[in-house]
């Protein structure tokens, strides 16, 4: 009877195992969009994914995913590495922020707690955090912090140690198992339909055996579901100036820093351009105000189709079509320029990072049927990121 048991029992987890596919190729990325990184950022050889940790982003799959069981294996190059896999995101990153709004499985190696404050309360642990980021929300199984469900074992291995993690989505229900064993997971999780994504966060990380299988779909309403990709490219890799013109004068102002792109105080210059020109299209945006910008003179703010003058300034004295001064932003935050142009009219969103009501406008502007994007020099110091452009 005892053998006969052992095949039955067997025959049962490979019957229950059943319907898992890789997602991954065993050589190319296909069926993956790399949202916002270098093109180096990410590569594949012989089925282990692997990524350079820089820029600060994500590498998500070309299709949502609503109910699922995925497994994946994973190591860090160094220790205290950083790195995640995004359930339920959306297709580009939040305002303000290099991360898509969704639900983080936290990959972190035991060498990050070095770097946290004994004092302080603990908010973090490097063996399966799940939560919520920019936006979205969970109800937190277990111990927690927040929304963040800490683990209920320590069960993740120290870099260059491999880790396998099951992660299982159902119905807004997310459940980690590290190791062979759930540890935690949320409820109640908001987007509970979107991208699947693995992030890049400062170090080398590999990725491997990266399978999934779906589930019977539960119908999650739209206000549920994650937005679909509407063909959004990124105009900058996070480590350097390709696809843009540094310009000839104030050029060595511009700085990269990781995922957003600093203008350092000084004598105003010519906008930084995208070398890409663009017809009718619609650009993204996100601009940072200093704490110490003076809102009475024009601060930031962004060129289309080269304009000599910006489509939007953020700050007052300035000239363009669109203004915006004290009275409608602050210092010390990012905003999101959402421009449509159609002919020579530009329709143009401003959000606050984490805001839900864009404020609306709507202007006519001279401007060439085709040109590049540009990124304006108006003296005072400033930051950009998330320059990205669909064409119509």
């Amino acid at each position: 009877m005892k053998p006969l048991l052992l095949c039955l029992l067997a025959a049962f987890s490979l019957h229950a195992e059943e319907g898992f596919v890789p997602v991954f190729e065993p050589s190319s990325l296909t069926g993956w969009v790399n949202a916002n990184c270098a093109p180096e950022t990410w590569s594949i050889k012989d089925g282990v994914v692997s990524c350079t940790g820089k820029p600060t982003g994500a590498l998500r799959t070309e299709k949502q995913y609503e109910n699922f069981i995925m497994e994946a294996e994973w190591r860090h190059l160094s220790s205290g590495g950083n790195s995640g896999v995004f359930i339920w995101g959306t297709p580009i990153s939040s305002p303000g922020v290099p991360f898509l709004r969704g639900i983080e499985v936290q990959v972190l190696d035991h060498g990050y707690m070095k770097n946290a404050d004994p004092t302080k309360p603990r908010w973090f642990t490097t063996h399966g955090d799940v939560f919520p980021i920019h936006g979205a929300t969970m109800d937190p199984h277990g111990k927690h912090s927040g929304s963040r469900s800490f683990p209920s074992e320590e069960r993740s291995k120290p870099s260059p140690e491999w880790n396998h993690y099951r992660i299982e989505a159902n119905a807004g229900r997310l459940t980690l198992a590290v190791n062979g064993k759930v540890v935690s997971g949320g409820d109640n999780c908001n987007y509970r339909k979107g991208y699947l994504a693995l992030e890049s966060e400062g170090a080398p990380v590999e990725f491997r055996n990266v399978r999934i299988k779906e589930l019977p779909t539960t119908n999650t309403s739209a206000e549920l579901t994650a937005p679909l990709d509407q063909g959004w490219k990124p105009l900058y890799t996070g480590v350097d100036f390709r696809n843009w013109k540094l310009p000839t004068e104030g050029g060595e102002r511009w700085k990269t820093s990781d995922w957003s792109i600093k203008l350092m105080k000084g004598a105003g210059g010519s906008p930084l351009w995208s070398e890409q020109e663009f017809g009718d299209c619609e650009v993204i945006c996100d601009v940072n105000l200093p704490r110490d910008a003076d809102l009475t003179k024009p601060a930031a703010g962004l060129c289309v189709r080269g304009l000599s003058q910006p489509l939007v300034i953020f700050g007052a004295g300035g000239k363009a079509p669109i203004m915006l001064g004290a009275e409608k932003v602050k210092t010390g935050r990012w905003y999101r320029i959402k421009a449509l142009l159609k002919g020579g009219t530009a329709k143009v969103l401003i959000t606050e990072a984490q805001e839900a009501n864009p404020q609306t406008f709507e202007a006519t502007v001279k401007m060439s049927a085709k040109g590049s994007i540009g990124l304006a020099d108006l003296s005072q110091a400033a930051g950009y990121a998330n320059v990205f452009v669909r064409e119509l």
